[in-house]
C-alpha cells in the first residue's frame, strides 16, 4: 500500500493528478479506517496505463516446475493459482505452464512473458512464488514488468528469515550443477579415450 504522495512519486505524476483521476473515475483509490486514500499493486499499472496512454491488457498466470516428474505438482500449481485469482475477482487471460530450472534465464515462455511485459502488454502477472518465477533476480524481473505498466502478484508471499533463503539459494545452485555434471557422465568414456589418444568413433589410436 502506498499514500498519495509516495504513490504519486513512484509512478512520476503529482497528487492534483491523482485526485483528478479520482473526481473522473479513472483511479479510485482504497481508503483506511481512517479515510486516508491508499493505493495498491492493482492501482499501479492502472496509473502508468493512464500516464502513457497504454493499456496493458494481458492477465497472466505463471507456473513452473524444474522437471518432468514434477508435473503432477504443476497441475495442482495451476489449479492452486486458477482458484486464487478466482475468489480475487480477476478474469485472466492466459495460464502458462512451463518446466525448467529456476535458474535458466533462457525458458522460451518465460522468454515470451518477459517480451510481453517489455512491450506494454501485461497488466498483472500471477505466481505462486517467487522463484517460480525465477530463483534469483526476481526484483529485476518484476521492474521491468512495471516499467511495462503491468504488475506481479505473488499468491503466497512468506518471506524466509535470512538464513533459510540463504539455504534455498545453496541448495538450488548445488542442484543446478549437480545435474549438469550428471548429464555430463555419459561422455565421460569418449574424453577418457580423447585423453589417452584414442579414436572415441573408430577407437584407433592417432597418427
Amino acid at each position: 500500500m502506498w499514500k498519495v504522495s509516495e504513490f504519486g512519486d513512484l509512478v512520476g505524476v503529482s497528487a492534483s493528478t491523482l485526485r483528478r483521476w479520482e473526481q473522473e473515475g479513472k483511479l479510485i483509490p482504497e481508503r483506511t479506517l481512517g479515510k486516508q486514500r491508499v493505493y495498491n499493486e492493482t492501482h499501479l499499472a492502472a496509473a502508468r496505463s493512464l500516464k502513457t496512454g497504454k493499456y496493458p491488457h494481458k492477465v497472466l498466470i505463471y507456473c513452473r516446475v524444474s522437471s518432468n516428474n514434477q508435473k503432477d505438482d504443476l497441475q495442482s500449481q495451476v489449479k492452486a493459482m486458477e482458484q486464487f485469482c478466482l475468489a480475487q475477482g480477476v478474469s485472466v487471460t492466459e495460464t502458462i505452464q512451463e518446466i525448467g530450472g529456476g535458474l535458466n534465464f533462457k525458458r522460451p515462455k518465460f522468454l515470451q512473458v518477459i517480451k510481453w511485459a517489455i512491450q506494454g502488454e501485461v497488466n498483472l502477472l500471477y505466481v505462486a512464488h517467487k522463484d517460480r518465477l525465477c530463483r534469483f533476480g526476481f526484483e529485476l524481473v518484476e521492474q521491468l514488468v512495471q516499467w511495462g505498466g503491468g504488475s506481479i502478484i505473488v499468491a503466497n508471499a512468506e518471506t524466509l528469515s535470512p538464513p533459510e533463503e540463504l539455504t534455498q539459494d545453496l541448495l538450488s545452485i548445488i542442484h543446478c550443477f549437480s545435474s549438469r555434471l550428471y548429464g555430463l557422465r555419459k561422455y565421460k568414456a569418449k574424453v577418457k579415450k580423447i585423453v589417452d589418444g584414442v579414436d572415441p568413433c573408430s577407437d584407433s589410436r592417432y597418427t
